[in-house]
């Protein structure tokens, strides 16, 4: 729960929910749907016991650009597919409705928003120059879906500028919201983020003229108290006109007529019976737990040394500062859980002669004093679990890291507890953002590595039964693990494509060139999964649309490096473009398993600036041991086929497109 929420009267605490970026790594739409209606129940509840408003600022769909970011914990990762749809997922499921609003949610922070404070920019002052091409095609599908399918009541403008100009004074990014997507709702700054404009951005040459150009380009409430301080005045000085004061109004109380504000006494109203019985329950408990579950990332597992057995476990040594904490298990804007578990009660539950060390006084790492009990404890236990990774010390707002490495000594902690160990040693790693753990990749005393993100309250209970095979690991990354070199690439440049000649490799797994850690899309399991496509066409026909009078209107055609390919546009029949993809996924092995299966693309007529591969499906779908199961994607070839040229428009190539699950590939022909 965000700020606005208070924790100080009827109901002392709320679920906390496994971060984002781990239940991002799930897969799972459903599951995305069902973590957002729980949090709005809550917050509904609350709501009527006067401890929580009813607009929330979230979600965070900003692309998930540099791995070290602060926020990037916040956000669904790196893919524009997958950001969008956990946008329209989980907005859908929170407002639970258009004209009558359940909630209010707002996709934020709109638009090229993903530096926080790094080596002297600062998110406050820091001029995203994006490209046409890396803006259509990256940074602004999440927030098209957010409004257009999610119908979100809120947008908020983001601290930076683009290309120049304040991210909330583009008075053209929010008529593209209002007028292209059809957004019906506000336009919230970022906190701060009119006043920035005068006082650090140095834009405006007033404050009078801040307020002015941010209510001119259609925004219409700020966090902070510059309107209330200097609208007035604008308004005497001509600056800002009573329309840009009437549109501002009218967007603000239609949201909250839509949201019920002025029906009166809230308990008396269709949702009123929601209280402290709604908060905390059994329900969402269980809830949090199939997130955590689903999200687990296994990176390792050398020669199946996971899952333990119990029976064979007589005692276990835990070592890492995040073990016995559980002030760490919810990562940004987490609220008072409801009953958190740390890692070491879970895994005591199991191996009740579980003991603990630290190793490390925090995350930090920076002194080396526990390691002695650290080793003295694991020269004598069965099995040896570290925990290490980041927390909010490292990674949150306000905040970007500078290496990707394990922070301050906590390698040397692995490598001496991996030294003493007598089994291959279990490592599991903490925090939103990508780490380079190669040493422990490529180490075989490292017998297995858990990525577990922030788990959320049931971290500790969850990470216990992935180690004891109560369950089937499936959870896949959502972000591209690239080595610390990486950290020489300026986190300031927001170019998604290479240059080679510059030796800048580009980001993300549609465009990344370099060498990586772990890859997008990485994830074990305790099964081995196959698949074949059951169906799917060779040969696609682009038709175009009459003008009414049966009259076929002409295709429009172009051609950039010897590539054909057709403008997506108003004379296209997309309707026809779409396909299904019939798959059948084979679990070889003997566990049932909850598997993701990710749907990628690439086009054999590549043009420069083309993504190298695209994510164009994915679901989650069981399959139990030595059986089949079959699921049927939908593939849009107009939206998910096509790519973006140099001047921002959408192009479908044509030529041969390979669907690929894996290492097994599928051609699919578009002609004319």
């Amino acid at each position: 729960m965000g700020p606005g929420v208070r924790f100080n009267g009827t109901i002392r605490a709320a679920t906390v929910f496994p971060q984002v970026i781990l239940s991002a790594a799930s897969l799972n739409r459903t599951l995305w749907r069902a973590i957002a209606r729980a949090v709005a129940v809550e917050g509904r509840a609350m709501h009527n016991h006067d401890q929580a408003g009813l607009t929330y600022w979230a979600p965070n769909i900003n692309i998930f650009r540099d791995p070290r970011w602060g926020r990037g914990q916040e956000t669904p990762g790196e893919d524009p597919l997958i950001s969008s749809a956990y946008a329209v997922a989980y907005v859908s499921s929170f407002q639970s409705g258009t004209e009558s609003l359940f909630l209010s949610a707002c996709c934020k922070h709109y638009t090229a928003y993903d530096l926080e404070k790094w080596k002297g920019f600062s998110r406050y002052t820091f001029n995203a120059n994006v490209t046409e091409q890396d803006m259509m095609d990256t940074f602004q599908p999440p927030f098209r879906s957010c409004v257009q399918e999610g119908k979100a009541s809120c947008l908020m403008c983001s601290y930076n500028q683009v290309n120049g100009v304040p991210a909330c004074a583009r008075r053209d990014l929010i008529d593209e919201a209002r007028q292209d997507w059809g957004f019906q709702g506000y336009v919230t700054s970022d906190c701060g983020a009119v006043s920035i404009i005068y006082e650090e951005q140095k834009y405006a040459a007033s404050p009078e003229d801040a307020v002015a150009v941010v209510l001119k380009a259609g925004m219409d409430i700020n966090c902070g108290s510059y309107l209330l301080k200097h609208a007035e005045s604008a308004v005497k000085l001509g600056k800002v006109s009573e329309k840009d004061i009437d549109r501002a109004v009218t967007n603000l109380f239609l949201v909250q007529l839509r949201l019920g504000l002025y029906n009166g006494d809230p308990r008396r109203q269709s949702h009123g019976n929601l209280g402290p019985g709604d908060v905390c329950s059994k329900k969402h408990r269980e809830i949090a737990l199939e997130a955590a579950r689903q999200g687990f990332v296994l990176l390792k597992n050398d020669n199946g040394f996971l899952p333990l057995k119990r029976s064979q476990v007589a005692s276990l040594a835990l070592v890492g500062p995040a073990g016995n904490k559980t002030d760490l298990l919810g990562g940004d804007y987490s609220g008072v859980p409801c009953n958190p578990i740390s890692i070491f009660d879970g895994l005591r539950d199991y191996v009740p002669m579980t003991s603990y060390a630290e190793g490390c006084p925090n995350t930090s790492c920076l002194v080396d004093n526990g390691f002695k009990e650290a080793v003295r404890i694991a020269r004598t236990a069965d099995v040896v679990v570290v925990v290490a990774g980041l927390n909010l010390t490292e990674e949150t707002e306000d905040h970007d890291r500078v290496s990707l490495l394990l922070p301050g000594k906590q390698k040397d902690l692995v490598d001496a507890v991996a030294s003493v160990a007598r089994r291959p040693v279990v490592l599991v790693l903490m925090g939103g953002g990508p780490l380079d753990i190669s040493f422990a990749r490529d180490d075989p005393r490292i017998g297995s590595i858990f990525w577990i993100g922030y788990p959320g309250e049931v971290g500790g209970q969850v990470l216990a039964e992935a180690i004891f095979g109560e369950f089937n690991p499936g959870g896949r990354t959502t972000m591209t693990w690239y080595p610390e070199s990486f950290t020489n690439v300026p986190m300031n440049d927001m170019h998604m494509r290479p240059d080679p000649s510059s030796g800048y490799p580009g980001r993300t797994h549609r465009f990344y060139t370099g060498e990586v850690v772990y890859g997008f899309g990485s994830g074990l399991s305790y099964t081995t999964y196959s698949y074949k496509f059951l169906s799917a066409p060779s040969e696609i026909r682009v038709l175009g649309v009459s003008d009414g009078k049966k009259k076929k209107l002409e295709l429009t055609y172009g051609r950039v490096d010897e590539v054909d390919y057709l403008n997506i546009d108003e004379n296209v029949s997309c309707k026809d473009l779409k396909f299904d993809a019939k798959i059948e996924i084979s679990n070889d092995g003997d566990m049932d398993g909850s598997h993701p299966v990710l749907l990628f693309s690439r086009s054999e007529a590549r043009f420069k600036g083309s993504p190298t591969r695209q994510l164009v499906g994915f679901d989650r779908v069981f399959a139990a041991a030595r059986k089949a199961a079959e699921i049927v994607m939908t593939v849009d070839s107009c939206k998910d086929l096509s790519t973006v040229d140099e001047k921002g428009k959408r192009i479908l190539l044509l030529g041969a497109h390979v669907l690929m699950l894996k290492d097994i590939e599928h051609v699919v022909f578009i002609r004319v």
